[in-house]
C-alpha cells in the first residue's frame, strides 16, 4: 500500500486534511522518504521521523515520545500520549507545529 491509496481509503472529509498534513511534513523534510509502517503513512530519513493516521475524531501525528515532551508547552490544546498527538477533525490544523516537529525530528534521526 501507497500513503495514496492509504489516503484514498479515507472518508472524503478526511482526504483533503491527510493531503495537507502529507504536504507540511514533506515541505518540512523534502528528503524524506514515504512509506507505510505500522498501517499508517510515514516519512523515513534514517529512521522513522514520523506517522500519521485518520482517526474517526481526531488525526494522530506520532512523531516519538522525545517530541511529545520537547513541544510539550505548545501541545496543552492538544490530547497527547507518549509519541502520539491528536489533532481534533472539528478544529483547525496548527501545520506550523507540525513542522516545527518533524524539523525537530529531522535534526534528532540518525543520518
Amino acid at each position: 500500500m501507497t500513503i495514496d491509496e492509504y489516503i484514498a481509503e479515507q472518508s472524503p472529509n478526511i482526504q483533503p486534511l491527510l493531503q495537507q498534513i502529507r504536504a507540511t511534513i514533506r515541505a518540512a523534510a523534502p528528503d524524506a522518504t514515504e512509506k507505510i509502517s505500522w498501517n499508517m503513512p510515514t516519512f523515513w530519513q534514517g529512521e522513522n521521523l514520523v506517522h500519521f493516521a485518520a482517526n474517526k475524531k481526531h488525526i494522530g501525528i506520532y512523531p516519538g515520545g522525545n517530541a511529545v515532551g520537547v513541544f510539550a508547552e505548545r501541545l496543552t490544546d492538544y490530547k497527547t500520549s507518549k509519541g502520539a498527538i491528536q489533532f481534533l477533525l472539528d478544529k483547525p490544523i496548527d501545520h506550523e507545529l507540525i513542522a516545527d516537529i518533524v524539523r525537530w525530528r529531522l535534526s534528532q534521526a540518525k543520518r
